[in-house]
This record gives structure tokens, sequence and C-alpha cells, in this order.
């Protein structure tokens, strides 16, 4: 099983960040699951790979070619995959990960990618766990918009919950283990 991370290309403010995506490669590599992430060795794209490299784990990547440069293609991966643009990125991405998505903290690249996959489940293109490893409360103010989303009537309950939200890295994964993909799970 494979499982598609996005992160940041940047450390973030708070060395916690950095620790948990460290933590998490470790924890996917340990639990036998492939990492499947944006391919470059800065920020935290860079600690996730190389916590899981570091125990032994898959780490494939997958980075635009105009981004090869400026987000500088991590060396020691299992497989890199350069491709032509941000959208055949993601695409690649999902292809690669059948076990679903986890967010950790990251910028707008972050949040586009967690965006468009959750949009792809609710269209029905996916139906695979998507993931918030919520460090230090990073997605509060998010999740708290988007309960104001549902409540102003734009965004399903159901849809909503689909997301799996967890500060524990160990419970996050077990979260993943457990889904079941349904009708109510995804949002349509």
């Amino acid at each position: 099983m494979r499982v598609c991370v996005f992160c940041g290309a940047s450390p973030g403010r708070n060395p916690a960040y950095l620790q948990a995506a460290t933590s998490l490669g470790q924890a996917l590599a340990r639990s036998g699951i492939g990492l499947v992430y944006g391919g470059a060795q800065v920020g935290l794209m860079g600690a996730l790979a190389d916590g899981a490299l570091a125990e032994g784990g898959e780490v494939i990547g997958v980075l635009p070619r105009a981004l090869q440069e400026r987000e500088v293609a991590h060396p020691g991966l299992t497989t890199l995959h350069i491709v032509d643009s941000m959208h055949a990125r993601k695409a690649k991405m999902s292809e690669l990960a059948e076990g679903g998505y986890i967010a950790l903290p990251g910028g707008l690249g972050t949040l586009e990618e967690l965006f468009e996959v959750w949009t792809w489940s609710g269209l029905g293109d996916h139906s695979k766990p998507m993931a918030l490893l919520n460090v230090e409360g990073f997605f509060d103010p998010m999740l708290a918009f988007l309960a104001h989303v549902a409540q102003e009537g734009f965004l399903r309950e159901s849809y909503r919950s689909a997301l799996l939200v967890d500060d524990e890295i160990e419970a996050l994964l077990e979260s993943l283990r457990a889904w079941e993909a349904s009708e109510e799970g995804s949002g349509r």
C-alpha cells in the first residue's frame, strides 16, 4: 500500500512541523506503507522523505519539470517521476497512492492539492481516504472555516466529515487503515 502526502516545500516557523514530517515518514516506513510525495529535498517534503528513507521505506517523488530546480529534487528516492505540470503531478501522485492522502502543514500548494483530491472524491473520481495530520493545531482555523461553510449550506456535513483529522500519527494511520469507502463517507 502507498499513501500520498501533501506538505510544504518550506519548513515553516514551528520546529514541530519538521519533526512531524520526519516522524510521519518513519511511521509509514515502519508500517510497510510506501510514500508518494512531491519529490523535493527541501522543507517538510525533504524531512518526510528522509524519515521514510532512514527506515528503509519506499519513497516515490513526483516533481514538475518547472520546479525541478526551485524545489531541488531529492537525490535518494526509490523512484522520481519528472512530469510536465502541476496537474500531471497530482494525477500521477493519485494514480500511485491507492491507500489515500494525508496533508501536513503547508502553503497554497498543499491546500490546493488537498482540496482538489477532496473534490475528486465528491465527484466520484476516487474513493480513497483523505486525512489531516493536525500538527500543533495548524489546521484548526481551516476546520473552523469549513464548519462555517457547512453551516451556511455550501458543504454537506457528510462531505466535511469525510476528511479524517488527528494530531497523533499512529491514530491517523489507524484511521486510514480502517476507513471504508461509502456513499456517505465520500460526500456524494
